[in-house]
């Protein structure tokens, strides 16, 4: 018979002692349990001991979280936390190096505990942590305990980053600057600072001033792939922090540095994996870098700036008037404004007589221009050829190169995210973006003959020009999701991927689709619908079971019974979003954030999940307990694939077998029935 739900059997230790076990009643108060254990062992003053983990991170056992304790956990009686926290605060204070140097460490370990945190930070802990740090008297690895220490009981959010005094933060800034130091403290530190920076813009500007960016090259520049990891993350948060103006300027700084080339060849390339925190940083520096364009993406053409007009005009000069015999200084200005007119038209804007326009719109805005620009100056050949080509065609079979242009930006930006807030989880990345300079505009430059290409092959006409537009973002998409590791390698790739090739694959993803249509598979597909909806509500279930590390919201801990959840909430519905909605909303955290709410409604449970997969199997598993439908498209997804599993295996036998739609009719029964062995005669 199974143990009641709220028994569970666990194993309790102690030092020298034979170990206990006992049947945990969840009902019954902690200290009793407390009282009973101790009891056992002879132990007098039970208040002065508290239960905790043997495994893993050693958490304290506490009201709050005794019920995610499980069948067959291991605990250990050990000090309570405010005795410990007494203990280790008076031990980091000692004379005596030993105990000093083991207090720190034992301290490191228990910061970890938010119940044991909460303790040595009311004694006023972290004043001897400072005192520590600025006193600079201890290093090598009394010093890094402390760091690490410092660094836990921060991440409690207890206190405020922006109390610490100017000579602890120059002082963390010193052991990031020094070159003889051990590396496990570089690696603090420039943790220390990444936290600290996002916290204030007095902290910003101090960290940025007395870290420089070629200091942070150089510890990016070392073999230690941690160091290098720790200073990836101190930069991304200077570049998320600084304003519009300081982050160009950083860019541009480290574009003079190769840092681009740098990171594709001695960090991507490397022979070591690329974990999923330096993927991060990586998308997110391409995000940055690449948000850059977003002002010009955003600003539309001016008719009145003479910069702007002259850029337009090197684009007609650079095409046609190599080519012309008579110079435009003999015409009238009436005649020269008609030739200007149909250069114009020729290059494919659709206001031929003031091509401005035709840039009025936003996004792509001016970067359109940028990008016609470069394009002209830096393959003139290529460019001359495109526009060349296209005006000794048919009116009506042009490639109009500036409508091209104008729309295979706004593709490109809306493929590559351009002018979106980086997201918090992302890890993709394109690797051929750190192997160029000038990636945005050289990647045009590739699609934009990609699109003359794709024109001819298609034998488009004007009306055509969305249809073409369409493959040409579809044969970008295909491309870029091969992770090409150089422009030459997207190129070569996406050349061969011709409209034959988009029309062969489209063709081949129908026929996939189709193959389910047949009446009888539809019929067994929702046969079995029922069957793997019940197997995915499970997995769920069990999802739910193993737990999430969710990122911490607010210091407030909550515990809520399964039974009293009344309602699911997500994205802008949750209070939690709300309460942030002033300022421009991250996105992300929208598409991630979800709320649940129980029947004491003074308040709700507020997440924030770390991937969109959790997000998806969380909500679901909430809904399931609510009795509700599953709503994710992780669901259908997950259906689809079971779905497509399961028929196929249910139809090998079919192959090449074509399934009519309506069932073949029965047969007559025979006249009789004599065929059939009478085994009652065997059995006698």
């Amino acid at each position: 018979m199974p143990p009641p739900k709220d028994v569970v059997k666990i194993a309790i230790q102690m030092v020298g002692a034979i170990p206990q076990l006992i049947e945990l009643q969840q009902s019954k108060p902690l200290a009793s349990v407390l009282k009973d254990v101790c009891d056992a062992w002879s132990l007098p003053n039970a208040e002065r001991y508290a239960l905790q983990y043997a495994d893993g991170r050693q958490t304290y056992i506490t009201e709050s979280n005794r019920r995610d304790i499980k069948n067959g956990s291991i605990l250990r009686l050990t000090t309570s936390p405010d005795q410990e926290a007494q203990r280790l605060y008076t031990g980091i204070q000692s004379k005596n190096v030993d105990v000093k140097t083991h207090s720190l460490k034992k301290l490191a370990g228990l910061s970890q505990d938010v119940t044991f945190a909460q303790e040595f930070i009311s004694r006023n802990g972290l004043k001897q942590i400072y005192s520590i740090v600025e006193e600079g008297n201890d290093t090598g690895e009394m010093l890094a305990h402390t760091l690490k220490a410092f660094t836990e009981l921060m991440e409690h959010d207890f206190v405020s980053w922006e109390n610490l005094s100017t000579v602890f933060i120059k002082k963390i800034v010193s052991y990031v600057n020094m070159n003889a130091v051990d590396a496990s403290i570089q690696q603090l530190s420039l943790s220390i600072l990444e936290n600290m920076v996002p916290t204030s813009r007095l902290l910003f500007e101090l960290v940025k001033k007395e870290v420089t960016l070629d200091r942070l090259l150089t510890h990016l520049q070392a073999t230690n792939a941690e160091l290098q990891l720790k200073a990836m993350a101190l930069l991304i948060a200077l570049l998320l922090s600084a304003t519009d103006a300081e982050r160009r300027e950083m860019m541009d700084y480290l574009r003079e540095k190769n840092l681009r080339q740098f990171i594709h060849k001695n960090i991507i390339h490397s022979s070591e994996p690329l974990g999923d925190e330096m993927a991060h940083y990586l998308y997110v520096l391409q995000s940055v870098s690449l948000n850059l364009c977003e002002h010009r993406m955003k600003t539309s053409m001016d008719p009145y700036s003479q910069e702007q007009r002259d850029l337009l005009q090197s684009l007609r000069q650079t095409a046609f008037e190599s080519e012309s015999e008579v110079p435009t200084g003999s015409f009238s200005t009436e005649r020269r404004r008609s030739l200007c007119a149909k250069e114009f038209r020729k290059l494919g804007f659709m206001n031929n007589s003031n091509p401005a326009e035709d840039l009025r719109r936003a996004p792509p805005g001016l970067l359109a221009l940028d990008n016609m620009v470069y394009f002209s100056r830096n393959t003139p050949n290529a460019y001359s050829r495109f526009v060349l080509e296209n005006s000794s065609r048919e009116d009506k079979h042009e490639c109009p190169f500036a409508r091209s242009s104008i729309q295979l930006t706004l593709i490109l930006c809306e493929i590559l995210h351009i002018g979106e807030p980086c997201s918090e989880t992302a890890q993709a990345f394109y690797p051929m973006f750190f192997g160029q300079d000038h990636f945005f505009e050289e990647l045009f430059c590739i699609c934009i003959q990609l699109v003359n290409k794709t024109w001819k092959e298609m034998r488009a006409t004007q009306e055509d020009f969305d249809k073409v537009m369409q493959v040409v973002r579809e044969q970008i998409t295909r491309t870029l999701s091969l992770k090409p590791t150089s422009l030459e390698l997207f190129k070569t790739r996406v050349n061969a991927l011709n409209y034959s090739e988009i029309l062969k694959l489209r063709q081949t993803e129908r026929l996939h689709q189709e193959e389910t249509l047949a009446v009888p598979v539809l019929e067994l597909r929702e046969k079995l619908k029922p069957e793997l909806l019940e197997l995915i509500r499970q997995q769920r279930l069990l999802h739910l079971c193993e737990g999430t590390l969710f990122r911490k919201i607010s210091s407030r801990r909550r515990q809520v019974p399964v039974a009293d959840m009344k309602m699911l909430l997500v994205g802008k519905e949750c209070p939690h979003t709300k309460e942030k909605s002033s300022g421009k909303q991250n996105k992300d955290v929208l598409e991630l954030a979800f709320s649940i709410v129980h029947d004491m409604e003074e308040y709700c449970l507020n997440f924030i999940a770390p991937t969109r997969y959790e997000f998806c199997l969380w909500t679901d598993g909430l809904n399931v307990l609510l009795g509700k439908e599953m709503t994710s498209e992780r669901t259908q997804t997950d259906l689809d694939v079971l779905l497509s599993m399961e028929l196929k295996l249910r139809l090998l036998d079919l192959e090449n077998v074509s399934i009519p739609d309506n069932p073949p009719p029965v047969p007559k029964p025979p006249s009789n029935l004599n065929f059939c062995y009478d085994f009652s005669h065997a059995e006698q």
